[in-house]
């Protein structure tokens, strides 16, 4: 019955918990994973006799922007409007943000009645990677190690790619990651992580100023996959980065498509914010941070 259920907001002693619903669902996500989402965002759970059965998390950016994940319910609970009633306290606690998030085919007729509405899509690629083949770079451009004095720039180039502040994010991000930046002459210009996640390792986020033939994103790209080789390896690009094809034929299959989905501030306005134009964010972090 409903009124079994209870709700309250998810704590850092709900991550045991949390991770074995993902387990249960078959979600790759590590005890790990959880706890660097948690210590970025707040949430709710969903817990009756048993413990958690349900759980939504968010992330807020700035004053304006914010995303949503994690949204799990425990498959013996489904079908009790669980799901919609975690949204629906996740969408109290965020106010008026415009919000996104990434959705499965299961879930997308619930975001659409709380008022999303689809804004692209996202492959997922994984697999254990073949040695990919070198990628030039314009005159003037090389790939470097991140250096400590980097971080700022990397915050600012992260923030304009994906239209999010990523103040929080990257650098929470960077004492977990490894990376790689694209350097012209002198100057920090793109740049790549690579970092432990779920079944094996993650590549992103992945920024890059745009080109018509992607060649900077894939040299980013190609650096870890090249140190790497065998290794399983995941990568989640937005379906309008035209690397599906690229990475395909590197080893690494696309093996799902999400709908990429946001909740404007108010029926019908446009979403403000956007992402620089001459910056493009050619993987995620994760389907939950974007």
């Amino acid at each position: 019955m409903s009124d079994s259920i209870t709700y309250r907001r998810f704590t850092l002693d709900d991550i045991a918990a949390a991770h074995a619903l993902t387990v249960e669902l078959k979600w790759p996500h590590r005890t790990d994973d959880w706890r660097f989402v948690a210590l970025l965002g707040e949430g709710f759970v969903a817990e009756d006799a048993s413990g958690v059965i349900g759980t939504a998390l968010c992330w807020k950016y700035g004053d304006g922007r914010a995303s949503l994940g994690m949204v799990i319910v425990s498959p013996a609970q489904q079908g009790r409007g669980i799901g919609r009633k975690l949204m629906e306290l996740v969408l109290e606690e965020l106010g008026g943000r415009v919000t996104f998030l990434h959705a499965t085919t299961a879930g997308q007729p619930l975001y659409e009645k709380l008022g999303f509405r689809a804004a692209g899509t996202l492959d997922q690629h994984q697999g254990a990677v073949f040695q990919p083949p070198l990628v030039s770079l314009p005159p003037g451009e090389r790939l470097r190690p991140l250096g400590s004095s980097d971080t700022a720039r990397l915050v600012e180039l992260a923030s304009r790619a994906s239209g999010l502040d990523r103040g929080d994010v990257l650098p929470a991000l960077l004492d977990t990651a490894d990376g790689i930046a694209l350097d012209r002459d002198g100057e920090l210009i793109g740049f790549a992580l690579f970092r432990r996640f779920g079944r094996g390792f993650a590549i992103g986020p992945v920024v890059a100023p745009e080109s018509e033939d992607s060649s900077r994103a894939k040299a980013l790209i190609s650096h870890w996959l090249a140190l790497n080789e065998g290794v399983f390896v995941r990568i989640d690009t937005p379906g309008e980065s035209g690397l599906t094809e690229w990475l395909e034929q590197l080893g690494l299959p696309r093996v799902d498509t999400v709908v990429k989905m946001v909740r404007p501030a108010a029926p019908g306005e446009p979403v403000s914010g956007a992402q620089d134009p001459h910056y493009l964010q050619y993987g995620i972090i994760n389907q939950a941070i974007c």
